[in-house]
């Protein structure tokens, strides 16, 4: 069966044959030798990234300022590049862009000011993301809300509501995305009692975007300022939301209670491998071989490929296309019963 016919509605729980010989935590131990980045070869791609990103931007503001608004429609190439800021932004925060930890905060937190997402707030939610990722018992943090049925089942109507509004798609793919980045970003939400560094990371985060948009508006008007920043930002902020998402919602995740929740376990087989054209492969930077990424976090994302050729079976293991993968987005609960993720009208349908 395939990972469409999985997705279709009225489905039970199928449990896929795991690929055979593959042991997690072996794995992740054999994955120790792809994980020392090379200097080199992070400066280029960190050169190849930025300086297109910062050229293609000032290119669409001046063509806009000159009148030619159909330059906006280069807004999703610069907004793919700026997502690919932030996937090395990701790696410094995982000390796995460069050999020494310095120069992998300063460099994200350089990139933070692009991305409005202030480094080292975002370093440790997503640190706790990776430390619990599938436990039911300590979700909430840096993950996509996700109830179980019985959960939701529970709760007053209103809250059932609320939760199928966050989950909704024009939501999560659109205000969500935009909340994220230019609301919740600005404050260190969930870590305002966690010491002054998040603090500093936040204000000095807004700060120097404040002085970034001040310069484009002071450059080019505020009017073109705003045509060009925003939609940029915005059209990166939503792929990489759907990227999130997909990475961990799909039909057979993986949820356990705290006692019999693995970390090896969660990893592999809680996390997709989005099977992307390569040239999405690049601009994401592989992020979508996240089975690997989670069980070893170290390996600097232009390396993930080399683990894919050296472990072929890893390719079969929780695969989706792109086209499979928006599948995805009509699920919105976990079973605890069946172990699946279903969509709110199967959930339903069982009572």
């Amino acid at each position: 069966m395939t990972v469409s016919e999985l997705l279709k509605p009225g489905l039970g729980h199928i449990d896929p044959p795991a690929p055979a010989g593959i042991d997690p935590r072996q794995l992740m131990r054999d994955l120790q030798a792809f994980r020392d980045p090379h200097p080199r070869r992070s400066g280029w791609e960190l050169a190849i990234t930025l300086v297109p990103f910062l050229a293609l931007f000032v290119g669409i503001a001046l063509a806009v300022q000159a009148g030619y608004w159909l330059a906006l429609a280069a807004t999703p190439l610069a907004g793919l590049f700026l997502l690919r800021l932030f996937i090395i932004q990701h790696d410094c925060g995982h000390g796995s862009f460069l050999p020494n930890r310095a120069g992998n905060d300063w460099i994200g937190r350089v990139l933070g000011v692009l991305t409005f997402t202030p480094y080292d707030c975002w370093r440790r939610a997503h640190a706790l993301h990776h430390s619990a990722t599938g436990n039911l018992d300590a979700r909430g943090f840096g993950d996509v809300d996700t109830l179980t049925v019985r959960e939701y089942r529970e709760r007053r109507f209103l809250a059932r509501l609320g939760y199928r509004l966050y989950r909704h798609p024009l939501v999560m793919l659109g205000l969500g995305p935009a909340y994220l980045f230019l609301v919740r970003h600005r404050l260190p939400v969930g870590l305002m009692k966690d010491g002054s560094l998040y603090w500093v990371s936040a204000m000095a985060t807004n700060l120097a975007t404040a002085l970034v948009l001040a310069l484009l508006i002071y450059t080019f008007g505020l009017g073109v300022a705003a045509a060009v920043f925003f939609p940029v930002l915005l059209s990166a902020a939503s792929l990489g939301v759907w990227l999130f998402y997909v990475q961990h919602q799909f039909p057979d995740a993986y949820w356990e209670q705290a006692n019999e929740w693995s970390f090896h376990e969660a990893a592999l087989h809680g996390s997709s491998y989005l099977d992307l054209p390569r040239v999405l492969g690049w601009f994401t930077g592989h992020i979508g071989i996240h089975h690997v990424h989670h069980l070893a976090s170290r390996i600097p994302f232009y390396r993930l490929p080399e683990v894919l050729e050296k472990h072929p079976k890893l390719r079969e293991l929780n695969r989706f296309t792109a086209v499979e993968a928006w599948g995805t987005l009509r699920l919105g609960l976990w079973d605890e019963e069946r172990r699946v993720m279903v969509s709110f009208r199967e959930a339903a349908v069982r009572g």
